[in-house]
């Protein structure tokens, strides 16, 4: 494998029910462009957090980022489509809601549920915490795959949420975003450090390589991300789970750093974490502050950070929760197992 590979556009992944069938099958044909063709599809009989919807939105979001190899971009806007992703939408976004509903003690405020999102877990009750104390240089490289789809992803779906917020606001923000992107080294940003890692773990670094092998608890993590970053109404969910993100990563970075020195990794997988470890409490920071910061400009706005930062803990404790149950049993996470890895 090879870093020049991962410059190739991705190709269409393969339907996995007729949600995602009805829409890869749109996309191997030219869009309309004088008239509204409404497409039909079984949304209400699909489960929401299923692979079915999951592989079906993320198609429809991918052709906001850099779509896929012959599929004609006037896609990207066609009215039939979107009113079809709405749709998709709408039974994500509901099954999110409920989930988040009540999850915690209200009161508390955004800063109170950014608190509890670092509460230390007990030993192997997390995938992180597994890892470090006994997890395989396999169950590693599964992991590493999980993440691919978003640390491979050149345009942070996060960045969306920018021309929706205040001057102030989408500066503070900015300055939040860019400190996960390689620690102030653009000539090697995250995206290409994640695509050495992989190389080095004798994985595919080509971008969306692995969206026919990643569970639908994966595509879900990412899916979330565009979901709030595309809708400006989702402005204040998107800034929470930034937030959320920048607070629970100097945890998880540690605890794979230290799981990567345990197996003796390849040096580039453990320099991406390395530098994680070493920025990643500065990005915490930073996120509080934009937090706090968006929240006194807009009051109004503080029930939809907390919804971002609840709706960040329900997709990621879902692939935390699969990757435990798989790896408990001895199984392998990922929908076909992986070759290679020595």
């Amino acid at each position: 494998m090879t870093l020049a590979s991962a410059a190739v556009d991705p190709t269409l992944p393969t339907a996995r029910g007729p949600l995602s069938m009805a829409v890869i099958n749109l996309l191997t044909e030219r869009a309309p462009r004088t008239r509204f063709d409404r497409i039909e599809a079984p949304v209400a009989d699909c489960d929401p957090y299923g692979i079915d919807v999951q592989v079906a939105l993320y198609v429809c979001y991918e052709l906001h980022y850099r779509g896929f190899a012959g599929v004609d971009p006037g896609w990207e806007w066609n009215p039939g489509l979107l009113h079809l992703r709405a749709r998709l939408e709408d039974a994500f976004r509901t099954a999110i809601r409920r989930d988040t509903a009540g999850a915690n003690a209200p009161g508390a405020g955004a800063a109170g549920e950014l608190d509890r999102l670092t509460a230390e877990p007990a030993a192997d009750a997390d995938p992180s915490g597994y890892l470090v104390s006994r997890g395989t240089w396999q169950q590693l490289r599964e992991y590493f795959v999980h993440r691919s789809l978003h640390h491979l992803t050149g345009g942070d779906p996060h960045t969306w949420a920018l021309p929706g917020l205040t001057r102030q606001s989408g500066t503070s923000f900015a300055a939040v975003e860019s400190g996960g992107l390689g620690a102030g080294r653009r000539a090697e940003g995250r995206q290409q450090l994640f695509a050495g890692l992989m190389v080095a773990a004798d994985l595919d670094p080509g971008y969306l390589s692995y969206i026919d092998v990643v569970p639908a608890e994966a595509l879900a993590v990412v899916n979330l991300m565009s979901l709030f970053g595309l809708h400006r109404r989702h402005r204040g969910a998107t800034v929470g789970h930034s937030a959320a993100m920048a607070v629970t990563a100097p945890r998880a970075a540690n605890r794979i750093s230290a799981a990567l020195a345990r197996v003796n990794a390849p040096e580039p997988c453990q320099e991406f974490y390395r530098g994680h470890t070493a920025t990643d409490p500065v990005r915490e920071e930073s996120a509080r502050s934009e937090v706090g910061d968006l929240i006194g400009r807009d009051p109004a706005l503080e029930n939809d950070v907390i919804f971002g930062i609840r709706a960040f803990g329900v997709v990621e404790d879902r692939l935390a929760a699969h990757l435990m149950r798989c790896w408990h049993n001895g199984e392998t996470s990922l929908r076909r197992p992986l070759c290679g890895g020595g």
